[in-house]
């Protein structure tokens, strides 16, 4: 498409910009997040971790001031004009509890499992505060059919994050 097809659509209002080089139809029906949108488009391997997923599964309360996006170590951080933390996991664990959120019809990005993200917590609370991982396994043990032991054994692949989770669960059960 040329510069000027792309700049008539976008004055005639059929296309918003939502990053630099990506366009959007305004015909669209189901309003998607933008920023997520943007980084999906970006970073294909992009994966929401730490607080912003944990909010997504509902056991945080705290509205992180930017998105906090994995990808594997080595990969490269693309710019962004959302508000992102980049966060590089180990290739070997990057898949572990990796799921898929749809952002619109034709668009996912990756969303950490809630094991996932509260092992992430614990493995990374010299970062990001010991008190979200314990809200959030406080929370994650309060819903019904969850299954401690699940946790832990998806934990043995982080062990920075095995022995404070073990031991935070000996205390809440």
């Amino acid at each position: 498409m040329s510069d000027r097809a792309l700049y008539a659509l976008r004055d005639d209002g059929a296309i918003e910009p939502i990053g630099r080089g990506l366009y959007r139809r305004r015909d669209i029906a189901e309003p998607a997040d933008v920023d997520l949108l943007e980084i999906a488009h970006r970073a294909p391997e992009a994966t929401l971790c730490l607080a912003s997923a944990l909010a997504r599964h509902d056991l945080t309360d705290l509205i992180p001031a930017t998105i906090d996006v994995a990808i594997p170590r080595g990969r490269r951080r693309p710019r962004t004009r959302a508000p992102v933390t980049w966060h590089r996991f180990d290739p070997e664990t990057f898949g572990v509890g990796r799921g898929e959120m749809r952002l619109d019809e034709r668009t996912a990005i990756g969303l950490y499992s809630p094991e996932r993200c509260i092992i992430d917590a614990f493995r990374l609370r010299h970062r990001e505060g010991p008190e979200l991982g314990r809200t959030a396994l406080r929370r994650w043990l309060a819903r019904r059919d969850v299954q401690p032991s699940a946790l832990l054994a998806m934990a043995r692949d982080f062990p920075h994050a095995e022995r404070a989770l073990r031991e935070t669960l000996e205390v809440l059960l």
